[in-house]
């Protein structure tokens, strides 16, 4: 028996990535930004090819993702951004309707979307991870559109 396995693709070049970031939590959001777009660069994505917005916080990610999934010109987005628990139960509306949001765009879009949304009791937690989870966002977005135009072109 011949299984065909399909590797982990990290080339970047000829790909085009779009970059959502939520200003709100804005020092975690750029610490986010800097390791993703860094990596971008890393795996070979050209600089023109990368398109960079922001909105306000991180339930108006879904909105500009799918946005930018329906416009056709992206083979990957990215979501960035940092929910940090506060004293109310804000917190969990905002982690779980963004997750949420972020995922239904994905699934209906078909466009691999690295949600890189930080969701943490506290700002030390935040700043720790940073800049490595925007590193892990944008292989897991490089990997995904590969993967996922490779799963296309088996299927013909």
């Amino acid at each position: 028996m011949t299984i065909r396995e399909l590797e982990p693709d990290l080339t970047g070049r000829g790909l085009r990535v779009g970059v959502v970031q939520a200003r709100f939590n804005q020092d975690i959001g750029e610490g986010l930004r800097s390791g993703c777009l860094a990596e971008l660069a890393r795996l070979g994505v050209a600089d023109a090819d990368v398109t960079y917005v922001t909105v306000p916080g991180a339930l108006e990610l879904p909105l500009a993702l799918q946005t930018m999934a329906q416009s056709g010109r992206f083979d990957a987005l990215v979501a960035l951004g940092a929910v940090i628990r506060g004293e109310t139960y804000h917190f969990e509306i905002v982690s779980n309707e963004s997750a949420r949001g972020i995922t239904d765009v994905q699934l209906n879009s078909g466009i691999p979307i690295a949600n890189a949304v930080l969701t943490t009791e506290n700002d030390d937690q935040a700043l720790v991870r940073m800049v490595q989870k925007g590193t892990e966002a944008a292989q897991a977005a490089i990997e995904m559109a590969n993967l996922t135009k490779a799963l296309q072109k088996a299927s013909k």
